[in-house]
């Protein structure tokens, strides 16, 4: 090639190569351009975003604002703690175990065909007659007082006469001998002051206090409106406390009659005294109930009343400490309890444990329901399966999601021999209603007195309250027990 084609290559190169360096520069150059465009879009929609942002929070903050100033203006909603609506219908209200087991047996309300009537009879004994004669005919006017009546119907009213006091006056006189000496009579036991209160008054206060639940305020009111009789507060407080004295030998007679039970029933609650927490216990069989109060739910509370415990009877409770501790011929666990709880664990976790021992609970009381008197010191094979069931149960796995249930099985085991007492004695219920029942007297007198002002107070309440609870039980007529403890 000669120098001349050469020298043109060379330059042609060259051309080239500034044309392609030319382009490469400019594509960088366009490229950093559109970097920084994209970085200025970025700052732009950075600053958007928080604008954004800060608007947003202002709203919320004045959505707040306007909500809580509607909720002033609307009130609180309406649920069990504000208004008369039932704890049932509060919205996510938390699953209870004491839910009642009760279920709804789709019978109307009021009496139920077939039961027995009780219609108001005429007395044969009247205090009171009045006779109705015509005067004169409708008819002509004639008069007919000459003109003997004829009897057509009859009709009577009870009614309660005004009640009255009576003031008895006593007098002691003197008179002397001829001896020289004076003697004077003396008041009949009772009449220590000048003026006081009966022993029907005595009775009435202690039967209106404890039966009728009423507080002393009311007791005062009670007598002042019906029987213009005016006592003070404090003075029905001294008479209550007078007849807890003079009912001090037939509630120790009640606690002997208790602690020789075959079957005695045992349960607990607590109770405010000035505020403070205290409680009330109860141990009672079929005709007598014993109440104390007490500052502990302790099993010190037991040794102090029956320190040798029930070695004889057969303990039904609530499976509390104190009373397991309780010596006793056996004990037997309230299923009631049980059931709720059961039911609550069904409900909170649908576990099929819970279920399949419910179901066996519900068959021991329908067996309990069919046996016979003479049937219990016999083998019994549904018994028998009943409890080769409960043991199967008592060591089948759960799982572990099911924490309150798996303490309950171990409840259960450890208590194993305590669960179906009742499938062998005929006399041992298989529930502890009866104790709940002496118990919630406690609650119904605390729920309109308020609460007790002193422990003597409480103490006093069930002194009469245990008097009271077992009169009902032997059908005798309370106010005519009160007024010969309060003749003693």
């Amino acid at each position: 090639m000669d120098s001349d084609k050469f020298l043109i290559l060379i330059e042609m190169l060259e051309r080239e190569s500034a044309a392609r360096v030319a382009s490469e520069v400019a594509r960088l150059s366009e490229n950093s351009a559109f970097q920084q465009t994209l970085l200025d879009i970025q700052a732009s929609n950075q600053q958007t975003i928080e604008q954004l942002n800060a608007t947003i929070i202002g709203l919320h903050a004045t959505i707040g604002s306007l909500m809580e100033e509607i909720r002033l203006l609307k009130g609180p909603k309406k649920n069990s703690h504000n208004s008369s609506i039932p704890p049932s219908k509060d919205e996510n209200r938390p699953l209870k175990k004491t839910n009642s087991l009760r279920k709804p047996s789709g019978k109307k309300p009021g009496g139920q065909q077939g039961h027995d009537g009780n219609t108001l009879l005429m007395s044969s004994s009247v205090d009171i007659i009045e006779h109705h004669t015509p005067q004169f005919c409708n008819c002509c006017g004639l008069g007919l007082d000459a003109v003997e009546g004829k009897l057509l119907n009859r009709r009577q009213v009870i009614d309660i006469p005004a009640v009255l006091p009576t003031y008895t006056e006593h007098r002691i006189f003197a008179k002397s001998c001829s001896c020289g000496h004076t003697t004077a009579g003396s008041f009949p036991n009772g009449v220590n002051a000048p003026v006081s209160y009966g022993t029907n008054t005595h009775a009435q206060i202690a039967y209106l206090h404890t039966r009728q639940y009423m507080p002393v305020a009311r007791i005062a009111e009670h007598f002042r409106v019906l029987y213009n009789m005016a006592i003070s507060q404090g003075t029905i407080c001294n008479i209550l406390g007078r007849f807890a004295d003079k009912a001090v030998s037939a509630y120790e007679l009640i606690k002997t009659k208790v602690a020789a039970a075959a079957v005695v029933g045992a349960d607990e609650t607590g109770m405010k005294i000035n505020g403070k927490k205290n409680w009330f216990w109860t141990w009672q069989s079929k005709f007598a109930t014993y109440i104390v109060a007490a500052t502990n739910r302790a099993y010190q509370t037991v040794t102090d009343h029956f320190p040798l415990g029930f070695p004889n009877a057969i303990l039904v409770h609530d499976c509390w400490s104190s009373h397991l501790s309780t010596t006793a011929q056996g004990h037997q666990l309230c299923i009631a309890h049980l059931l709720r709880e059961l039911n609550y664990f069904k409900q909170k976790y649908n576990c099929l444990w819970s279920g399949k021992i419910f179901e066996l609970f519900m068959q021991a009381l329908q067996l309990k329901k069919k046996l016979q008197p003479d049937q219990y010191g016999k083998p019994i094979k549904e018994r028998s399966e009943i409890e080769a069931t409960l043991s199967e149960l008592c060591t089948r796995a759960i799982d572990p999601a099911y924490p309150e249930v798996l303490t309950f099985q171990k409840r259960i085991l450890k208590h194993r021999d305590h669960i179906l007492t009742f499938l062998y004695e005929y006399e041992v219920p298989a529930h502890n209603n009866a104790s709940e029942q002496a118990i919630r007297n406690v609650k119904v007198k605390l729920k309109v007195s308020g609460m007790f002002k002193s422990f003597s107070g409480a103490n006093i309440y069930a002194i009469i309250r245990s008097i009271t609870d077992t009169c009902i039980k032997n059908n005798q007529n309370i106010l005519n027990a009160f007024t010969n403890i309060a003749k003693s």
